[in-house]
């Protein structure tokens, strides 16, 4: 296996539910591992938390969350986003019509100055998310 590089979310609790929505806006196949699969070993009150989960897309994203560890503190920050490009426009759009519904939307998906089309939203979960739809190569 080569070294991939993927975006780690930490959620304070909604670690699934975001999940299980990215699941429905991208795709593919989601793997959710909680502290309490490992039997006894959950710390108390972490039984139905995620330790960790993946989402892997036949578009070939790969997503990674969790619910922060016992004894850390949940900081959300506006220093992360989460982009999404390529030059499958239907494909981009309709990831970006989920993503932002229920959200907001910080830059509307149109064409920039840089001729591509871009947008940029938080959705429903605090997550910042970067769409950019480029012009196909001919």
């Amino acid at each position: 296996m080569t070294s991939r590089l993927n975006p780690y979310i930490s959620f304070s609790g909604e670690a699934k539910q975001a999940m299980e929505f990215y699941k429905e806006v991208l795709g593919g196949d989601l793997s959710v591992h909680t502290y309490g699969a490992f039997g006894s070993e959950a710390p108390p009150g972490y039984t139905d938390k995620i330790m960790h989960s993946q989402l892997e897309t036949a578009g070939g994203f790969t997503l990674m969350a969790a619910d922060n560890p016992p004894g850390t503190e949940h900081k959300p920050g506006n220093n992360f986003a989460v982009s999404l490009a390529g030059d499958d426009s239907d494909e981009l759009r309709g990831y970006w019509q989920k993503l932002s519904a229920g959200g907001t939307v910080a830059v509307p998906l149109e064409k920039q100055m840089w001729g591509d089309v871009f947008g940029m939203c938080t959705d429903k979960f605090g997550i910042t998310w970067m769409v950019n739809i480029s012009e196909r190569q001919s």
